[in-house]
């Protein structure tokens, strides 16, 4: 059992640590064969599939009805979740991740009789999962969120079907043992941690309220975006964001702004000027910096032309702009007050 817990968190390791350096690869082959990058990125999933699905069909000798269901329904229910969650291809690796990785678990602990034996796989790819999603919100390339915690429990469980209909356990308990009891309390409960931790660090966020603009949603309360504002403004002098680092922090301040300044300039382009204006103040008031300086999305900045800037501001006038938005690029909550 040691051994194959051992190799289980190996693969852990792998798929959390290899996250900057696997996106990188699927943008290398998107840029360099842009015609088949899909297709091989859909490869990625389906030749593994394949042969897991193919290794099962040989290994299958006894309990036939129940091992081809639980294959079935794994490489099923991928299939279907894929189909209509509307996933990218580079998406759908995560299916081979995770899914090796419910495997891995589920063979550690093979000899338990009880339904820890499911549980524990399950909740193994959620607390990896998590991890992983909240590695990547750290990483500029990377994005880490919700839907994609749940992109991961999904193909973990995928993997525990498969997992089961390669090598079924001879009988399933309902009741826990005392052992499993404590083990399965300590494998939810460090899993429930680690999803708190990354739900808190990407989907708490603060209403920001000004006078001018009304109220919007931001990752930063209004004092820290003012002392990011004037941090920014001083460190940037010397060493503008030109270059988009692959591996290392993130900068949310700078992403924040520029996720801001396209949404500007999506608005102008549609003819919503209203809410160009609003967001322009926005950057004006709060992401100054972001606006004058030179970035890896544009060397020149971001900052809206004179001309440009009187013409909306001609547009607008007399025209109600203040109003109150929790749109952001991912999921924002607040804490509720009482």
């Amino acid at each position: 059992m040691h051994g194959r817990l051992v190799a289980a968190w190996v693969c852990a390791a792998a798929i959390v640590a290899s996250a900057p350096f696997v996106q990188q690869l699927f943008t290398y082959v998107n840029e360099q064969y842009p015609r088949q990058s899909e297709a091989l990125g859909l490869a990625a999933t389906i030749v593994p599939t394949a042969a897991v699905a193919l290794l099962a069909l040989r290994r299958i000798r006894e309990r036939r009805l129940l091992r081809y269901t639980m294959g079935a329904l794994g490489i099923g229910v991928g299939a279907v979740y894929f189909r209509y969650a509307d996933l990218a291809f580079t998406e759908a690796f995560h299916f081979t991740e995770y899914g090796v990785l419910a495997i891995l678990f589920y063979r550690t602990w093979i000899g338990v009789d009880d339904w820890s034996i499911l549980a524990r796989p399950l909740l193994g790819g959620a607390l990896v999962g998590s991890a992983d999603e909240w590695v990547q919100w750290f990483i500029p390339i990377r994005a880490g969120e919700m839907r994609d915690v749940g992109l991961n429990v999904v193909a973990a469980a995928c993997g525990l079907l498969v997992a089961v209909a390669l090598d079924a356990p001879p009988r399933v308990r309902l009741a826990l043992a005392p052992r499993s009891r404590t083990s399965v309390a300590r494998w939810a409960g460090a899993t429930a941690v680690t999803f708190a931790l990354f739900f808190y660090s990407v989907h708490i966020g603060y209403d920001v309220h000004d006078p001018e603009i009304g109220s919007f949603r931001s990752n930063f309360t209004a004092e820290a975006l003012a002392r990011a504002s004037r941090d920014r403004a001083d460190r940037w002098r010397r060493d503008p964001p030109i270059e988009l680092r692959r591996v290392g922090r993130e900068d949310h301040y700078l992403t924040e702004g520029l996720w801001r300044v396209s949404q500007r300039d999506m608005a102008w382009e549609s003819g919503d000027i209203a809410r160009a204006w609003r967001e322009n103040r926005i950057l004006e008031k709060y992401f100054a910096p972001v606006l004058e300086t030179a970035t890896y999305a544009d060397s020149a900045g971001h900052r809206w032309p004179a001309e440009q800037r009187a013409d909306a501001a001609g547009r607008v006038a007399g025209t109600p702009t203040r109003s109150t938005t929790t749109a952001y690029a991912v999921p924002l909550y607040v804490w509720p007050s009482f």
